[in-house]
């Protein structure tokens, strides 16, 4: 495995601990596999684990990126609420922190992801059933598979709703029953489809 830490061309910081660095750099990665540019996700990394507010030329200068890009950046995170802007007495500058809590950051993660993907797919599915029924070229396997999808959707969507209205910490119990959950089910007879 080659660590990131050896090919490491963004953080010029070289002081830093290597912990920080690696995660900033792990976290820029995985952005970029979720679709979040790279920059995005490590602004949001350096500023998650900042134990102190940080302005745009401090971001900019740890991470080696472009005041321009931590700007657009830092706009992007604002939007998502997964950061936020901070006073800071006697200095005009903008100063940035992080929501530090983790389930907290998941959530508006997938609020946002809701919003942006799922919001707009609904739709579009509801309209692609709605013209699949009235158009008789349609086989009925196709209408079928759409009106499937659009289940799938309404359903995890609903169950998400549900979700985001539990307390946090029943939530966090919930999460942590695992397999207890499927066993439970399997003992009050529910099957799995």
């Amino acid at each position: 495995m080659i660590s990131y830490i050896s090919v490491m061309t963004e953080i010029t910081d070289i002081k830093s601990p290597q912990a920080i660095d690696q995660f900033i750099l792990y976290w820029g990665d995985m952005g970029g596999q979720w679709g979040v540019n790279r920059s995005v996700a490590q602004v949001h990394a350096l500023l998650f684990l900042a134990v102190a507010p940080m302005n745009a030329e401090q971001i900019s200068d740890r991470l080696g990126i472009a005041r321009s890009n931590v700007s657009n950046s830092l706009k992007e995170l604002v939007a998502w609420r997964l950061i936020r802007r901070v006073p800071i007495a006697g200095d005009r500058r903008e100063y940035f922190v992080a929501e530090a809590d983790v389930w907290e950051m998941a959530l508006r993660i997938a609020q946002g992801r809701r919003e942006r993907e799922i919001d707009p797919a609904m739709s579009a599915i509801a309209e692609c059933v709605e013209l699949a029924r009235d158009d008789q070229s349609i086989a009925p396997e196709v209408l079928q598979r759409l009106t499937e999808m659009q289940g799938f959707l309404d359903n995890t969507t609903q169950w998400y709703d549900q979700m985001r209205d539990v307390p946090k910490a029943q939530l966090i119990r919930l999460v942590g029953l695992g397999d207890r959950v499927i066993k439970l089910l399997k003992f009050a007879g529910g099957k799995r489809k």
